[in-house]
């Protein structure tokens, strides 16, 4: 099993590698299907597609294609509107097929293509930005860069536990140990990469205090995956990454920290 996930891990990184550095047409593919598998495994989770065809997920692959073409195109500011239209088709299937579909799986298929393809496409978002090259990485920095450093905090001194039925091993000194790590990952990563960047400011404080704020996330992010696991008494979304689980078991705490990157960088940088 270790092994396993070791070279699952080691593809997982040189596939991040290339789309990432890639950008463009080859990072918004990968994205969408990316979205499209994650959704897919959602939609199994909460029993909005069980077996065969289901016309309200077929709705919301739909709207995840619809609306990587929006970001393809630049009309990503039309992407408020377009979610207002995607929950009226929602609604629309479950009025016209009543009463095939109950309220919960409508509100969990809306919720779905929010959760796993509208905050995923951010690190495309992230990557198109000016210096989007290099702050791109942050999203993985501090999501998986906190995962490690509290990881390891934890086993060592890690006393007083976090969320116990959710995540009995986390504790909040392994929570603590994250955020300072993350912080301390993403000052060291702008004194690398400082010389090469456009904007002008104080690049380490900057990266610092934006992975501590994306590591506070990434950790609602990962226990909130967590959650609907359990609430739905499953062990892991699925089985697409050998050793790793589905693509929601390894991007759980990137979903959350993708946006949070993107708008701080927005606002900070």
């Amino acid at each position: 099993m270790f092994f396993t996930r070791l070279i699952s891990g080691v593809v997982l990184v040189l596939a991040a590698l290339v789309t990432i550095i890639s950008g463009d047409i080859v990072l918004l593919v990968t994205l969408l299907l990316t979205s499209l598998a994650g959704l897919f495994e959602l939609y199994r989770a909460v029993k909005v597609q069980e077996k065969g065809f289901s016309v309200l997920a077929a709705v919301g692959y739909a709207g995840t294609l619809l609306y990587y073409l929006m970001l393809l195109f630049g009309l990503e500011a039309y992407s408020m509107i377009g979610l207002i239209f995607l929950l009226a088709a929602f609604m629309s299937v479950y009025v016209f097929t009543f009463p095939k579909y109950r309220s919960e799986q409508v509100m969990s298929a809306f919720f779905g293509v929010v959760y796993v393809s509208v905050m995923l496409s951010y690190i495309y978002q992230t990557r198109m930005m000016e210096d989007g090259a290099f702050l791109v990485w942050l999203i993985f920095l501090c999501s998986w860069g906190c995962d490690t450093c509290a990881y390891c905090v934890g086993v060592l001194i890690g006393k007083h536990k976090m969320s116990p039925k959710l995540s009995p091993k986390k504790s909040v000194e392994g929570a603590v140990g994250g955020v300072v790590g993350a912080a301390v990952l993403g000052a060291a990563y702008a004194a690398v990469v400082g010389k090469y960047l456009q904007t002008d400011s104080n690049h380490i404080v900057m990266y610092a205090a934006i992975c501590a704020a994306g590591a506070l996330i990434s950790m609602i992010g990962d226990l909130a995956a967590s959650a609907i696991k359990r609430n739905h008494e499953i062990k892991d979304y699925g089985r697409l990454i050998p050793g790793h689980g589905g693509i929601l078991d390894r991007f759980d705490s990137v979903i959350f920290t993708a946006p949070v990157i993107y708008f701080l960088a927005m606002v900070m940088m």
